[in-house]
């Protein structure tokens, strides 16, 4: 078997010296803009991507999907604005193994610091006769190409066989060591659809990297379906038998049942260093912020008893736990609560804060707003938010940032909003709106506040959408903290997203869904189209 190689595709210089540098280091290959934006609902938009991509960098991501620049071109400039972005991690294009998908996903990549091509061709026997209807050698033959093309724009490339998990090995280790001939540098062995078992898995890992014989010129990497619920579990029995790559998500995001959690595989990795001879460069204090971020935008609400980042993951409610845990923590918590950043919001700035260190703090939080014009509106922002709430926070500032980009880009504009809401009564909303330079009004009744004030603006703009999701989250704790809303509307086969933020939860919702009409009103804005 040969040695695993090590590619240092992060920017090595900002870390520390550790006890533990001797360990293999573990890449983290981020799928959340890609794969994860394949949930139905949960596509996003360029600035939406951006954002997420720069709280990815500040979490020490060492690759970043970004996109599938061929899907849309509105999904190729996504993966552009993250490439031209993102200094400190790489980022990454899919392409299927055709010369077109690969020069597309180049022409996005071209102002990354570092790129990455990741081009795949299905090798199972039911995917090959019934989706390609290509022959085994004609397989072979476009994933030799398909590497050799990614090559004229890159030489770190990444290659897949789709659906590896139900191929024939004999026919799979082929395939790989003709691409690793043509250059690839990972090879990402996938379990498309969530079918082996974590033994199986890891077995064939192992049985890869021993049968071919040019196994050593490559990072062996895996991709993991959650369908049966096992995509940490086979990845990490991957990682135990030779894998130095996991692709995952933020929240396990992603299509069906989603795929491996990323904080469930750093912590579980972080954790066990006694099980592990690897370790990743993830910074864990980010990570709740990023699931709230990812949560927020793509309107995917986080289970409470999930893993690491659910509400209750680290709370207490038997009597027996909670003296276990008061006379000494580690009886029943196997990590810190802040060491995933729980608790870590730090209070920044308020009221009497300045242009300045507003500023400053949006520079140290990675926030480039483009103009002057922009930082003085989101400042004026700010500074009515500081009116309504004392405290404010990171995860508020990140609130007002989208807010404001949202803002820049209406066709459809907030004005003013009355809603009234009394035991025994009707609740009741007027609604003023502005669009293209005209103010819209009209009032209507409803079943609450909410419902009244969707109404009214339907009224207005008869726009005739469903609405398939309404969702709330505080952004940070304490009864003054600004809500969240998401609103997921649907029209004509098109699924968008809106969201809004303010202390007053009514005036949020109307936000979002005047956002997500603004979405269904210019295609455009939509990297990935949901059909």
């Amino acid at each position: 078997m040969g040695s695993v190689p090590q590619i240092p595709y992060y920017n090595q210089n900002i870390f520390p010296e550790t006890e533990n540098a001797v360990k293999d280091h573990l890449i983290i290959f981020d799928t959340t803009l890609r794969d994860g934006e394949q949930s139905p609902g949960a596509s996003m938009t360029k600035e939406e991507k951006v954002r997420i991509a720069r709280q990815l960098e500040r979490m020490r991501v060492d690759v970043i999907e970004a996109g599938f620049p061929a899907a849309s071109n509105g999904d190729f400039e996504a993966v552009k604005a993250v490439a031209d972005c993102i200094k400190d991690s790489t980022v990454c294009g899919l392409a299927r193994a055709t010369e077109a998908d690969i020069k597309r996903a180049g022409e996005a990549l071209k102002g990354a610091n570092s790129g990455r091509i990741h081009t795949f061709i299905a090798t199972s026997p039911i995917h090959m006769e019934k989706k390609l209807r290509m022959s085994p050698e004609q397989v072979v033959e476009q994933a030799v190409k398909a590497v050799k093309w990614a090559h004229r724009y890159t030489g770190n490339v990444e290659f897949s066989p789709e659906d590896a998990g139900r191929s024939d090995v004999t026919f799979l280790c082929r395939v790989l060591e003709a691409v690793i001939e043509a250059g690839a540098t990972t090879l990402n062995i996938p379990d498309t659809v969530g079918y082996t078992m974590p033994e199986q898995f890891g077995n064939l890992i192992r049985t890869l990297r021993e049968r071919i014989p040019n196994s050593d010129k490559v990072v062996f990497s895996v991709h993991c379906h959650n369908d049966l619920g096992l995509a940490v579990a086979n990845s990490l029995s991957a990682v135990m038998n030779g894998a130095r790559q996991v692709e995952c998500t933020i929240n396990g995001l992603g299509e069906r049942a989603g795929n491996a959690a990323l904080e469930e595989i750093v912590m579980a990795v972080r954790t066990r260093q006694d099980f592990f001879p690897c370790d990743t460069h993830i910074d864990a204090t980010h990570i709740v912020s990023a699931s709230k971020l990812v949560s927020g935008i793509t309107g995917f609400p986080v289970q409470p008893n999930k893993a690491i980042v659910g509400a209750n993951a680290f709370a207490h409610e038997s009597g027996i736990h909670q003296d276990g845990v008061l006379k000494h923590r580690e009886t029943y918590e196997i990590m810190r609560a802040e060491d995933v950043g729980w608790g870590a919001n730090k209070l920044l700035l308020g009221k009497h804060s300045g242009r300045n260190a507003f500023r400053s703090r949006l520079a140290e939080l990675g926030i480039a707003l483009g103009s002057e014009e922009a930082l003085n509106t989101t400042f004026m922002r700010f500074k009515e938010l500081a009116d309504k709430k004392h405290d404010i926070f990171d995860e508020d500032l990140y609130a007002l940032v989208s807010d404001e980009t949202m803002t820049l880009q209406e066709q459809y504009k907030l004005l003013s909003l009355t809603a009234h809401s009394e035991t025994g009564e009707t609740p009741h909303a007027k609604i003023v709106i502005a669009e293209g330079g005209k103010e819209l009004q009209a009032e209507s009744d409803g079943s609450g506040p909410v419902d009244a004030t969707f109404r009214a603006i339907e009224k207005i703009l008869a726009s005739g959408a469903d609405l398939q999701l309404y969702s709330v989250n505080n952004i940070t704790s304490g009864t003054d903290s600004q809500g969240e809303v998401t609103v997921r509307l649907q029209k004509s086969g098109r699924i968008v997203n809106g969201h809004g933020a303010d202390t007053d939860i009514v005036v949020a919702s109307a936000k979002a869904y005047l956002s997500a009409l603004n979405k269904l009103h210019s295609k455009l804005k939509q990297a990935h189209p949901q059909v």
